[in-house]
């Protein structure tokens, strides 16, 4: 056997990341309905696995590069949207007779409000988007070093963003103390990053010895709105 990483084996490490990183957004999405008490503090359940998708988000821009995480953005917007549309078509078919009763219940854990929904996508793609431009950036300004400083740094930034425009959006007008609920959310994600990182520099280091590559954006335009590569 070879001791060097085929394409192969390449693709198959960036499609695992991409596939942690989408489900831990949908996974996120769906369990987001159920609010939680965490240190006093009530959070939506999404708190467990949401973050993970920013630190999915960081690993492949810090060792793919923008324009690759920028196309499993994109992509995760799509599944996203896939399971919602999915969701609705699911509470528009006629329920079995005995399964009738049972439909308050589906919509109440699978239904989307016309706010929560648009909130949702603006500020994942918007916080999203945001986190891998900064840390593409952050990365060049540093030549490489003190990786913690642009995944916690891109984090404040992109989870900030995402908090604030999710929040205002979906429960303006509907919850008092809304810079509080932001306030809460972000931090928490916050503190999950810096928790995490351990372990994302051992994911970030394997995967870039496996794959030896170690990606800078140098004279790329970190375009957001582009689709693809």
């Amino acid at each position: 056997m070879s001791a060097f990483p085929t394409s192969e084996s390449r693709s198959s490490l960036y499609i695992l990341i991409s596939a942690v990183f989408i489900s831990a957004l949908i996974s996120a999405n769906l369990i987001a309905v159920k609010l939680v008490v965490i240190a006093g503090q009530v959070l939506p359940a999404a708190i467990v696995i949401f973050p993970i998708s920013y630190i999915a988000g960081d690993i492949l821009t810090e060792v793919y590069g923008f324009k690759r995480t920028r196309s499993v953005i994109w992509l995760g917007f799509l599944c996203n949207l896939l399971v919602v549309l999915a969701i609705w078509i699911g509470s528009l078919l006629p329920p079995a007779e005995f399964w009738k009763d049972n439909v308050d219940a589906y919509e109440t854990i699978l239904g989307y409000t016309p706010r929560l929904l648009m909130g949702s996508f603006i500020a994942y793609l918007a916080g999203e988007m945001a986190n891998s431009i900064v840390l593409s950036r952050m990365k060049q300004a540093t030549k490489g070093k003190w990786l913690w400083s642009r995944t916690i740094g891109s984090t404040l930034v992109g989870q900030g963003l995402d908090s604030v425009i999710f929040i205002t959006i979906a429960f303006a007008g509907e919850v008092p103390e809304l810079w509080r609920l932001i306030w809460i959310q972000w931090a928490a994600k916050v503190l999950y990053e810096i928790v995490a990182t351990p372990i994302t520099y051992g994911v970030v280091t394997t995967v870039k010895r496996r794959e030896r590559l170690d990606s800078y954006d140098w004279g790329i335009q970190l375009n957001p709105i582009k689709f693809w590569k």
